[in-house]
């Protein structure tokens, strides 16, 4: 497993030990858990924005076109 090592500021830290405390989770694995849900958030995005155009040409242009349809 690669290292990152990065600087946080005072209050964002004192939030993440408090969180670390809570959930009995290390503060690193809290990290790696919001990395990967960011990380995760962004590629579907982009996925998202790829897809946009496609479906709006084929008719979808909300959320409830898209349950319509699979129901």
């Amino acid at each position: 497993m690669a290292t990152l090592t990065m600087r946080i500021d005072p209050p964002m830290d004192a939030a993440l030990a408090s969180l670390a405390k809570a959930t009995h989770r290390s503060k690193s694995d809290l990290a790696r858990e919001m990395l990967r849900r960011q990380l995760a958030s962004r590629s579907f995005q982009s996925l998202r924005e790829k897809a946009l155009p496609h479906a709006e040409a084929a008719g979808y242009l909300t959320d409830e076109d898209v349950f319509r349809d699979v129901s």
